[in-house]
């Protein structure tokens, strides 16, 4: 512990920190307990070498330094205290766990100072929540055997699972999305991230839910607008003229709902700057936000830096960890997309792979989800999801259609089997479509002879039509 971290709290005397030694010299069993917090340079400046000595005597040994041996060693007067009961031992344990709290925070706020001035506020951060976050293992874990039925519905209490609002999605998920996971939709630009994104916020509204729609690229005007749309079933284009017919039903849905704020942020903020804005939400509104929906993931910046934005891999494991641990910190449903690369364009089959900027935010991510639609499917009313990563059930590589409102906006469950039928006719009639146009296509001037370019083209075409057949 530095003198200047020392000045901090003068409560713990050189006496007291003696007696903290003492207690951990007398018990082979407490050491074991305590040994995962302790930092020699925790103790100040006369008893530093002591700890020091005792911690690497145990790395080296396993095994604690004779009382004798240590006192001669640091020249010290170190006392072994006897009978100590489970009382005593209890009490040492809150308070060397306090100790090690209070001199951790110490040495954070010290060295505060430096990272301040260097603008590493990321970093400061960090090791204030770690030295909040020092405590000793009490938790001995969960007893298999004892209380399934209590075992399962902790479960099912502390993970708060709430419907996507899509029946058909919620069954590939085992019944929907958890708080403290963050679920990722991505689709290609233009396809309709957006569009998904905001139809969950007004799901999860609906069950009564406070929600927050943080937008890094569309207006707070015309993201409300699009929601209006699917709230009231008047048509975007409709609003204005019927702009009394609407008011009154957003007002009337808005009694019997939670809370739906929509804020738009610049391109870049990061992870702090979102959590400023709970901050301010909890104390301006007094409510505490269920789920965050964030429009969109790739737009977003790290806490720290001095990460170089143009590094995606890095950049984005940053911000997927950090928007997801404030999701669980929070407790909150966590809902972004995210662009697929130039290489699924006119894919209907689509892999990790395809996600842009690499594959570091699906390691994070608890589900990614995929939406493709071709514009001749949106004319049709219809959407393709395919789930590319769940990390809670076993719906991976499997798709589905949902149905699409294109004068509302909204995205619905096909509820009839025969709409999903059509919708995969449909889908196989779109690849037909492309492979009679590739083929009737004459190939480029530079082409060269007896190359195999169609035919591959073809056969890509072909594989994607026998994927479409089969299910």
């Amino acid at each position: 512990m530095t003198d200047d971290a020392e000045s901090l709290d003068r409560n713990y005397t050189e006496a007291k920190q003696k007696l903290l030694i003492d207690v951990l010299m007398s018990s082979e069993d407490v050491f074991t307990r305590c040994q995962n917090i302790l930092k020699a340079s925790y103790w100040s400046a006369q008893f530093r070498p002591a700890m020091r000595f005792i911690l690497d005597y145990v790395n080296k040994n396993k095994a604690l330094p004779k009382m004798q041996q240590l006192n001669a060693e640091t020249n010290g007067q170190f006392e072994f205290i006897p009978d100590l009961n489970t009382f005593h031992v209890e009490a040492f344990l809150r308070e060397i766990e306090e100790f090690c709290k209070n001199r951790a925070l110490a040495e954070a706020v010290v060295s505060g100072m430096d990272l301040i001035k260097k603008g590493n506020y990321g970093e400061l951060e960090k090791r204030i929540k770690d030295a909040v976050l020092i405590s000793l293992v009490s938790d001995v874990g969960t007893d298999y055997f004892a209380n399934p039925r209590e075992r399962l519905m902790a479960i099912k209490a502390n993970n708060g699972q709430v419907s996507t609002g899509w029946k058909t999605v919620d069954q590939k998920l085992y019944g929907g999305i958890n708080k403290g996971e963050i679920t990722i939709w991505c689709a290609g630009s233009g396809v309709g991230k957006s569009l998904f994104l905001q139809n969950i916020c007004l799901q999860l509204v609906k069950q009564q839910l406070n929600v927050v729609y943080i937008s890094l690229e569309l207006s707070e005007g015309l993201s409300s607008m699009r929601i209006d749309s699917m709230l009231t079933g008047v048509s975007t284009t409709d609003i204005f003229k019927k702009l009394d017919d609407v008011e009154l039903k957003v007002i009337q849905a808005g009694r019997n709902s939670g809370s739906l704020h929509v804020k738009q942020m610049p391109q870049g903020s990061t992870t702090n700057d979102i959590k400023a804005y709970l901050k301010a939400y909890e104390i301006e509104t007094g409510k505490r936000p269920d789920a965050i929906v964030v429009d969109y993931l790739d737009l977003l910046y790290p806490n720290n830096k001095k990460i170089n934005p143009s590094d995606l891999f890095i950049k984005d494991k940053y911000v997927t960890e950090e928007l997801r641990g404030l999701a669980v910190e929070r407790k909150m449903i966590c809902q972004t997309a995210s662009q697929l690369n130039r290489g699924s364009i006119n894919e209907q089959e689509h892999d990790q792979s395809m996600i842009a900027g690499g594959i570091s935010k699906i390691h994070t991510a608890d589900n990614v989800i995929s939406i493709y639609a071709t514009q001749a499917m949106k004319e049709r009313g219809q959407y393709q999801v395919q789930f590319l990563k769940t990390r809670s059930s076993s719906g991976v590589g499997s798709k589905l259609f949902l149905g699409f409102d294109p004068e509302t906006l909204r995205i619905f469950d096909i509820e009839d089997q025969n709409q999903v039928h059509q919708a995969q006719a449909a889908a196989v009639t779109d690849v037909l479509a492309d492979l009679r146009r590739k083929s009737s296509t004459p190939p480029a001037a530079n082409t060269t002879p007896g190359t195999t370019t169609a035919p591959v083209n073809k056969m890509h075409d072909l594989s994607k039509l026998t994927s479409l057949i089969r299910r």
